[in-house]
């Protein structure tokens, strides 16, 4: 088919899609309980449904009250039982695909259940609907005469007792309907190779004689690729090499601290930067507004929401509803899904920036936080405060992670930070300081925590070496756009490795 015969029959039938948008725009609180009584109805005679009394017509109160609320420990039961083979326990179609998933780079895998409906019902529509909303929003937009450059992971798929798993993304590149694997490069081959390093050289070299008019892919990894692609073509930007590129739909880490590094490498004011939120679990936000800051909450791709106000997370925890959610607060998100996931604590916290319609930014995660004083540091703080010192000082950071150094006798506490700098600041103290600042203006627990040195001192701050951040995720076989660095923790054992790493090298 002749490209511009293609671009113009994708867009006619992707601009389609937005009349569905627009009934769960106009009516969201009927879609998420159709979709909520559809899981149960439709799920009524696994395991789990036979549990809990899903034959019965339930409210969603009667619902919340009878199904708990679980984490993955609490699952991975049933799930292993499911990987085994056996079928019809949470879900009532068969399970043959499990995203294999850490989150960021613990030891322990997480199996995460991908059904066929998910695949087709939550996955593959969210990626239409992300060009749906990009070309409504876009009407001269050319970006079907051209491919779209993705960056996934990096693991094939295994066979285990007739069962598959891997990466999300090769699972969804195993399965990619045609329209999509002909309007993509690198080839599905490239995509599935196993060793990180010698798949961006395979990459750089198929893409590089497209016509490439958009990017995929998470900010940290495509940063590399990036480069390395004006290091092998020796060109200064990348409008040298494809100058139709219009879009970069990115996900997976905030993108805050790499946006200006971004706006270097593709410096033309019309370029559009389009966020996703998706995950092994589903995929659930789509930015829906040229330059917006925020997420429209997919409301119709087979999953249920709650939310638990982060203030009562793991003490006296009470999930409230989408109608019941308010602007302004945190929530860990609770999500029931299409592929037998129930009242499943993703990890993930958001922020609501509108109820009308219901739009959403991502805050962090459950787990990656620092209060080990008191102080409630969240991503959401690191990232705008390391933004603001980075436009200050001109610096561009590459990754970081930052710990509690604890209190020890009459030693107060602090925060430890290490930074890889793709450009240095010319004075690292002062960095250190105006992030102190920062964090004070964006924190009023981390302020009273700092105020007069009472609980904590002055953070300090290493500056890591080139590279060190790949060399310890190679070290732990990581490598790859799906493994992300964990940015915040309450505790030392990923930043004792990285200091170790550090000084070793």
């Amino acid at each position: 088919m002749p490209i511009p015969l293609f671009n113009s029959i994708a867009s006619w039938l992707l601009k389609k899609r937005y009349h569905q948008i627009e009934l769960f725009l106009k009516y969201p609180l009927d879609v998420q309980k159709e979709v909520l009584q559809h899981l149960v109805d439709f799920s009524k005679d696994t395991q789990i449904g036979r549990e809990y009394g899903f034959a019965d017509q339930i409210s969603y109160e009667e619902f919340a009250a009878r199904v708990p609320i679980r984490n993955y420990e609490g699952v991975s039961e049933l799930i292993e039982r499911s990987r085994r083979g056996e079928q019809n326990l949470f879900w009532p179609t068969t399970i043959k695909w499990f995203a294999k998933s850490s989150g960021t780079t613990n030891a322990k895998s997480k199996f995460i259940p991908v059904s066929t409906e998910a695949l087709e019902d939550c996955h593959y529509k969210s990626s239409k609907d992300l060009l749906c909303l990009y070309l409504n929003n876009n009407e001269n937009s050319q970006l079907f005469r051209g491919k779209s450059l993705r960056l996934g992971g990096s693991k094939e798929l295994y066979e285990d007792n007739g069962t598959f798993f891997g990466d999300l993304s090769a699972i969804l590149i195993d399965n990619m309907p045609l329209w999509a694997e002909y309007s993509s490069t690198p080839s599905s081959k490239v995509s599935l190779m196993s060793e990180w390093e010698s798949k961006l050289e395979a990459i750089i070299e198929e893409s590089i004689q497209e016509n490439v008019t958009s990017l995929a892919g998470v900010p940290s990894w495509m940063l590399v690729l990036l480069n390395d692609v004006l290091k092998k073509t020796g060109k200064n930007h990348l409008f040298e090499i494809w100058e139709n590129l219009e879009v970069y739909f990115h996900g997976g880490v905030s993108f805050a601290p790499y946006r200006d590094q971004y706006k270097k490498l593709l410096p033309r004011k019309n370029f559009n930067f389009y966020e996703t939120y998706n995950a092994s679990e589903g995929f659930f936000g789509i930015q829906d507004r040229n330059n917006a800051d925020d997420l429209l909450l997919m409301l119709d791709y087979g999953i249920f929401y709650e939310f638990i106000p982060m203030d009562t997370y793991e003490k006296d925890e009470k999930a409230v509803p989408l109608w019941e959610v308010k602007t302004g607060v945190n929530y860990a998100m609770v999500i029931t899904t299409n592929a037998g996931l129930w009242r499943y604590k993703i990890g993930d916290t958001v922020r609501f920036t509108s109820t009308n319609p219901y739009r959403i930014r991502i805050t962090g995660r459950t787990k990656h936080h620092i209060n080990a004083f008191g102080e409630e540091l969240i991503i959401e703080n690191a990232e705008e405060a390391l933004k603001q010192i980075c436009q200050k000082t001109d610096a561009e950071i590459m990754d970081y992670t930052a710990a509690p150094i604890f209190m020890n006798g009459s030693e107060k506490g602090a925060h430890e930070w290490m930074i890889e700098f793709r450009r240095p600041p010319k004075d690292v103290d002062y960095f250190t300081e105006f992030l102190d600042n920062a964090l004070k203006s964006l924190n009023s627990d981390y302020e009273a925590k700092r105020y007069n040195n009472i609980t904590l001192k002055m953070p300090t701050v290493h500056v890591a070496r080139p590279n060190l951040f790949h060399d310890w995720l190679k070290s732990k076989n990581k490598l790859g756009g799906q493994h992300k660095i964990p940015r915040l923790s309450n505790e030392r054992c990923y930043l004792e490795e990285l200091l170790e790493l550090n000084l070793n090298k």
